[in-house]
Protein backbone atom coordinates (compact mmCIF):
# COMPACT_ATOMS: atom_id res chain seq x y z
CA UNK A 1 0.00 0.00 0.00
CA UNK A 2 1.35 3.43 -0.94
CA UNK A 3 1.17 6.13 1.74
CA UNK A 4 1.75 9.77 0.95
CA UNK A 5 3.60 11.57 3.72
CA UNK A 6 2.44 15.06 4.62
CA UNK A 7 4.88 17.95 4.73
CA UNK A 8 5.92 19.12 8.19
CA UNK A 9 4.56 22.28 9.81
CA UNK A 10 4.60 25.32 7.53
CA UNK A 11 6.32 28.41 8.82
CA UNK A 12 3.46 30.83 9.32
CA UNK A 13 3.11 32.29 12.85
CA UNK A 14 1.84 29.88 15.47
CA UNK A 15 1.58 29.63 19.22
CA UNK A 16 3.71 27.84 21.78
CA UNK A 17 4.10 24.11 21.25
CA UNK A 18 1.26 22.06 22.61
CA UNK A 19 -1.35 24.84 22.60
CA UNK A 20 -4.40 24.00 20.54
CA UNK A 21 -6.49 26.28 18.37
CA UNK A 22 -9.29 26.28 20.94
CA UNK A 23 -6.88 27.26 23.74
CA UNK A 24 -5.38 30.02 21.61
CA UNK A 25 -8.69 31.51 20.60
CA UNK A 26 -10.70 30.90 23.76
CA UNK A 27 -12.72 27.90 24.88
CA UNK A 28 -15.96 29.26 23.43
CA UNK A 29 -14.54 30.16 20.01
CA UNK A 30 -16.28 28.94 16.90
CA UNK A 31 -14.38 26.29 15.02
CA UNK A 32 -13.43 26.24 11.31
CA UNK A 33 -16.08 25.35 8.76
CA UNK A 34 -14.22 22.14 7.83
CA UNK A 35 -12.42 19.53 9.92
CA UNK A 36 -8.70 20.24 9.66
CA UNK A 37 -5.93 17.76 10.40
CA UNK A 38 -4.14 19.97 12.94
CA UNK A 39 -4.88 22.48 15.67
CA UNK A 40 -2.82 25.22 14.03
CA UNK A 41 -4.55 28.61 13.71
CA UNK A 42 -5.15 30.76 10.67
CA UNK A 43 -3.57 29.90 7.37
CA UNK A 44 -1.18 27.43 9.02
CA UNK A 45 -3.93 24.90 9.51
CA UNK A 46 -5.08 25.30 5.91
CA UNK A 47 -1.59 24.91 4.45
CA UNK A 48 -1.08 21.71 6.43
CA UNK A 49 -4.53 20.40 5.49
CA UNK A 50 -3.75 20.51 1.77
CA UNK A 51 0.02 20.59 1.20
CA UNK A 52 -0.42 20.28 -2.57
CA UNK A 53 -1.72 23.87 -2.51
CA UNK A 54 -0.01 24.87 0.72
CA UNK A 55 3.50 24.58 -0.60
CA UNK A 56 3.06 26.84 -3.67
CA UNK A 57 1.25 29.40 -1.50
CA UNK A 58 4.19 29.32 0.91
CA UNK A 59 6.67 29.59 -1.95
CA UNK A 60 4.84 32.64 -3.31
CA UNK A 61 4.90 34.29 0.13
CA UNK A 62 8.61 33.54 0.48
CA UNK A 63 9.43 35.18 -2.86
CA UNK A 64 7.14 38.18 -2.39
CA UNK A 65 7.98 38.98 1.22
CA UNK A 66 11.55 37.73 1.63
CA UNK A 67 13.07 37.30 -1.83
CA UNK A 68 15.29 39.80 -3.65
CA UNK A 69 13.53 43.14 -3.97
CA UNK A 70 14.09 46.87 -4.04
CA UNK A 71 11.62 47.10 -1.13
CA UNK A 72 12.79 46.02 2.31
CA UNK A 73 11.26 42.98 3.95
CA UNK A 74 9.66 45.24 6.52
CA UNK A 75 8.05 47.40 3.82
CA UNK A 76 6.67 44.35 2.04
CA UNK A 77 5.25 42.93 5.26
CA UNK A 78 3.71 46.36 5.91
CA UNK A 79 1.92 46.25 2.55
CA UNK A 80 0.64 42.75 3.41
CA UNK A 81 -0.56 43.92 6.83
CA UNK A 82 -2.21 47.03 5.34
CA UNK A 83 -4.17 45.07 2.74
CA UNK A 84 -5.16 42.46 5.34
CA UNK A 85 -6.47 45.23 7.60
CA UNK A 86 -8.50 46.71 4.72
CA UNK A 87 -9.97 43.23 4.23
CA UNK A 88 -10.66 42.98 7.98
CA UNK A 89 -8.82 39.65 8.21
CA UNK A 90 -7.85 39.44 11.87
CA UNK A 91 -5.34 36.62 11.63
CA UNK A 92 -3.39 37.96 8.64
CA UNK A 93 -3.50 41.53 9.93
CA UNK A 94 -2.11 40.53 13.31
CA UNK A 95 0.54 38.15 12.00
CA UNK A 96 1.89 40.42 9.27
CA UNK A 97 1.66 43.53 11.45
CA UNK A 98 3.87 41.80 14.00
CA UNK A 99 6.32 40.68 11.31
CA UNK A 100 6.44 44.16 9.78
CA UNK A 101 6.88 45.82 13.17
CA UNK A 102 9.82 43.56 14.00
CA UNK A 103 11.60 44.67 10.81
CA UNK A 104 10.79 48.39 10.69
CA UNK A 105 12.51 51.11 12.75
CA UNK A 106 9.13 52.55 13.80
CA UNK A 107 7.91 49.23 15.17
CA UNK A 108 4.27 48.54 15.89
CA UNK A 109 3.47 52.23 16.38
CA UNK A 110 4.35 52.86 12.74
CA UNK A 111 2.36 49.84 11.54
CA UNK A 112 -0.70 51.03 13.44
CA UNK A 113 -0.34 54.53 11.99
CA UNK A 114 -0.24 53.14 8.47
CA UNK A 115 -3.24 50.92 9.11
CA UNK A 116 -5.21 53.85 10.56
CA UNK A 117 -4.33 56.49 7.94
CA UNK A 118 -1.63 55.62 5.43
CA UNK A 119 -1.59 59.11 3.86
CA UNK A 120 -0.63 60.71 7.18
CA UNK A 121 1.81 58.04 8.38
CA UNK A 122 5.51 58.95 8.73
CA UNK A 123 6.71 56.86 5.78
CA UNK A 124 8.40 57.91 2.53
CA UNK A 125 6.45 59.45 -0.32
CA UNK A 126 7.29 56.38 -2.39
CA UNK A 127 5.86 53.98 0.18
CA UNK A 128 2.73 56.12 0.54
CA UNK A 129 2.24 55.95 -3.23
CA UNK A 130 2.72 52.18 -3.22
CA UNK A 131 0.28 51.80 -0.32
CA UNK A 132 -2.27 53.78 -2.34
CA UNK A 133 -1.81 51.30 -5.19
CA UNK A 134 -2.20 48.40 -2.75
CA UNK A 135 -5.43 49.91 -1.42
CA UNK A 136 -6.72 50.27 -4.98
CA UNK A 137 -5.96 46.62 -5.70
CA UNK A 138 -7.86 45.66 -2.54
CA UNK A 139 -10.95 47.40 -3.90
CA UNK A 140 -10.56 46.21 -7.51
CA UNK A 141 -7.66 45.71 -9.88
CA UNK A 142 -9.32 48.20 -12.21
CA UNK A 143 -9.01 50.87 -9.51
CA UNK A 144 -5.25 51.00 -10.13
CA UNK A 145 -5.25 54.02 -12.44
CA UNK A 146 -2.55 55.50 -14.61
CA UNK A 147 -2.56 58.45 -12.21
CA UNK A 148 -1.72 56.25 -9.23
CA UNK A 149 1.11 54.63 -11.16
CA UNK A 150 2.39 58.04 -12.29
CA UNK A 151 2.38 59.26 -8.69
CA UNK A 152 4.39 56.21 -7.65
CA UNK A 153 6.90 56.78 -10.45
CA UNK A 154 7.16 60.47 -9.52
CA UNK A 155 8.11 59.29 -6.03
CA UNK A 156 10.92 57.18 -7.55
CA UNK A 157 9.12 53.82 -7.42
CA UNK A 158 10.48 51.40 -10.01
CA UNK A 159 8.41 49.17 -12.28
CA UNK A 160 9.51 46.17 -10.19
CA UNK A 161 8.32 47.83 -6.98
CA UNK A 162 4.98 48.68 -8.58
CA UNK A 163 4.65 45.12 -9.89
CA UNK A 164 5.48 43.57 -6.52
CA UNK A 165 3.10 45.89 -4.68
CA UNK A 166 0.22 44.88 -6.95
CA UNK A 167 1.08 41.19 -6.61
CA UNK A 168 1.46 41.36 -2.81
CA UNK A 169 -1.90 43.12 -2.54
CA UNK A 170 -3.62 40.68 -4.89
CA UNK A 171 -2.06 37.64 -3.20
CA UNK A 172 -3.14 38.80 0.24
CA UNK A 173 -6.68 39.45 -0.91
CA UNK A 174 -6.71 35.78 -1.89
CA UNK A 175 -5.07 34.64 1.36
CA UNK A 176 -7.37 36.80 3.50
CA UNK A 177 -10.43 35.29 1.84
CA UNK A 178 -8.96 31.81 2.16
CA UNK A 179 -8.41 32.27 5.89
CA UNK A 180 -11.78 33.88 6.59
CA UNK A 181 -13.76 31.86 4.06
CA UNK A 182 -13.04 28.71 6.06
CA UNK A 183 -13.51 30.47 9.42
CA UNK A 184 -10.04 29.70 10.74
CA UNK A 185 -9.16 30.69 14.26
CA UNK A 186 -7.30 33.93 15.05
CA UNK A 187 -5.60 33.88 18.47
CA UNK A 188 -6.30 36.93 20.62
CA UNK A 189 -2.95 37.14 22.43
CA UNK A 190 -0.53 39.58 20.68
CA UNK A 191 2.38 37.58 22.12
CA UNK A 192 1.46 34.68 19.84
CA UNK A 193 1.97 36.86 16.78
CA UNK A 194 5.15 38.45 18.15
CA UNK A 195 6.65 35.00 18.67
CA UNK A 196 5.51 33.90 15.22
CA UNK A 197 7.10 37.00 13.69
CA UNK A 198 10.49 36.08 15.13
CA UNK A 199 10.13 32.59 13.71
CA UNK A 200 9.27 33.94 10.26
CA UNK A 201 12.19 36.34 10.29
CA UNK A 202 14.63 33.57 11.16
CA UNK A 203 13.13 30.67 9.19
CA UNK A 204 10.97 32.13 6.43
CA UNK A 205 7.70 30.91 4.96
CA UNK A 206 8.74 27.63 3.40
CA UNK A 207 8.09 24.24 5.00
CA UNK A 208 11.18 23.03 6.90
CA UNK A 209 11.38 20.05 4.57
CA UNK A 210 9.48 18.62 1.64
CA UNK A 211 11.05 15.22 2.15
CA UNK A 212 8.57 12.40 1.77
CA UNK A 213 6.02 14.50 -0.11
CA UNK A 214 4.90 13.54 -3.58
CA UNK A 215 2.60 15.84 -5.58
CA UNK A 216 -0.52 14.13 -6.94
CA UNK A 217 1.01 13.82 -10.42
CA UNK A 218 3.87 11.78 -8.97
CA UNK A 219 1.74 9.34 -7.01
CA UNK A 220 1.65 5.76 -8.26
CA UNK A 221 -1.69 4.64 -9.62
CA UNK A 222 -3.73 2.13 -7.68
CA UNK A 223 -2.90 3.39 -4.20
Amino acid sequence: MFVRLVVGPLSWPDGPDGITVRQLAGQNAAMPHITLNSDEPGIRGLLRYRPETGRPISELAEVLLRGPSELTRGERELIAAYVSALNECRYCTASHSATAAAQLPGGMALVEQVRAEADAAPVSAKLKALLAIAAAVQRSGRDVTAELVAQARASRATDLEIHDTVLIAAAFCMMNRYVDGLATIAPEDPAVYAAGAQRLISQGYLPPSAQGYLPPSAEPSGR
